[in-house]
């Protein structure tokens, strides 16, 4: 079964090996050490390769490079992977190729049949993804029920599903949910499907994916469909926002594709980069591994996919503003099919917008709005404005516009100031129902 593998957690295996390594002083490679390698390079891409015809340009193209004397300067091991990766993409621009140095893993390869290898490379997968909690970086509720749900992979739900069915009883009692999808590297498939079986309807058969990989020289075409059973309730009907960004790459990205496709997310963002096949990483003699893109996915509509033009946005925004963007789309949206949920809207208007673009007040400002006010008082410490009431509870007074004022951790109700002839002479509490008190200045 084909994976989506992260780019960047290849990169830090390789990295940590290599420092070992260079410490310990290894060999140079011979001439004859990179025409081997070269040659099993070659000869893994042509086995293994989705396109038969460009794995043979590639191979060519490498051992071009190696007859022209490219790779002459590399000196060692970690020199040769990095020059054979950008030969590799180069020549058949998929990012998707990477060529690295490990041997625990060549050897890992090597030794699968043994049970008791194969429970220790599957614990240490674990204990990794558990530091990185299964990709799931942050659950939030965020103001209007909307849910925002971040991931920074998609790990394997073999490994990841307790962590999974938390988020998605998380979220499941929200009124529209935000996945985070910019800045991750791609992961598994099933754990996609996975997440975005939750949007569907679990009692109609319903296509998420279509695709065909190799595997030991066997074509093997395979379909990934809504699950039928899941650990949370669904969100059927409930708007969804993905977030994309430049580094989205892989199952991140066919999970906005494929929810695009069938008319179930908006996408916000920047243009995704363009990885769509699945990948396996094979073993390249006893040091090298290359991460090779084995198959092909196709969207469950048009049968097609975004191979090296990437993913559209609906709303092309630049990604750090992405989430502000949606957030307000969201609110929008739930207020356009609820006319009663407006006032809900309006209310946040003022939290949003001074979010996208923080108020400050300066020093005169707020030394005009300290002061003695009925039952409660307004002070300046440390450059901010702190409420206090009852001589005891204090909180943060955080400027949603000139006159108008949050208070922190407090939702319903904020406070605007009241003046005559420019002189503050009140403190309106506004409450989110509708209603208001005033308390009068005092000094």
């Amino acid at each position: 079964m084909p994976r989506y593998h992260r780019p960047g957690s290849i990169l830090l295996v390789a990295a940590a090996w290599l420092s070992c390594v260079a410490a310990g002083g290894a060999a140079p490679l011979t001439a004859e050490d990179k025409r081997a390698i070269v040659d099993q390079l070659s000869q893994t891409i042509e086995a293994n390769y989705v396109f038969p015809d460009k794995a043979r340009n590639i191979a060519a193209a490498l051992r071009a490079h190696l007859d022209k004397g490219d790779y002459d300067d590399a000196a060692d091991k970690e020199a040769l992977a990095q020059a054979l990766s950008a030969d590799v993409v180069a020549a058949s621009n998929d990012l998707h190729f990477f060529v690295g140095v490990d041997p625990e893993f060549a050897a890992d390869h090597a030794a699968k049949a043994d049970p008791a290898r194969a429970a220790a490379t599957r614990d240490k997968e674990r204990r990794a993804e558990e530091r990185d909690n299964f990709g799931f970086s942050e659950l939030r509720r965020l103001d209007g029920n909307i849910a925002y749900v971040g991931l920074s992979h998609f790990a394997d739900p073999e490994l990841g599903y307790d962590a999974a069915a938390a988020a998605m009883r998380f979220i499941e009692n929200s009124d529209a949910v935000i996945y985070d999808l910019r800045y991750n590297n791609g992961g598994t498939l099933e754990m996609a499907q996975l997440l975005a079986s939750q949007l569907f309807r679990g009692d109609k058969d319903q296509e998420l994916f279509d695709y065909y990989y190799v595997e030991d020289g066997r074509r093997v075409e395979r379909g990934q469909w809504v699950l039928p059973a899941l650990p949370a309730k669904r969100l059927t009907g409930k708007p969804v926002y993905v977030l994309t960004g430049s580094t989205s790459f892989s199952a991140a990205e066919w999970f906005a594709y494929s929810l695009h496709k069938l008319g179930r997310a908006t996408l916000i963002g920047e243009r995704t980069a363009g990885g769509a096949h699945p990948v396996d990483r094979k073993p390249v003699g006893r040091d090298f591994f290359v991460q090779v893109p084995i198959g092909q996915i196709r969207d469950p509509v048009d049968h097609g996919d975004f191979e090296g033009q990437g993913v559209k946005p609906d709303h092309e925004v630049a990604s750090a503003d992405a989430l502000l963007f949606a957030h307000r789309l969201a609110l929008a949206d739930l207020a356009r099919s609820d006319p009663a949920r407006q006032a809900d809207a309006d209310w946040l208007a003022p939290l949003l917008s001074a979010r996208a673009a923080p108020v400050t007040l300066p020093p005169d400002r707020m030394k005009a709005i300290a002061g003695r006010y009925e039952g409660r008082r307004i002070d300046v410490a440390d450059g901010k404005l702190v409420y206090t009431w009852r001589e005891r509870f204090r909180l943060r007074l955080e400027p949603l516009g000139a006159d108008l004022l949050a208070i922190e951790g407090i939702d319903d109700f904020r406070f605007r100031l009241a003046r005559k002839a420019g002189r503050i002479i009140a403190l309106e509490r506004i409450n989110r129902d509708g209603t208001s008190q005033t308390y009068a200045r005092l000094d």
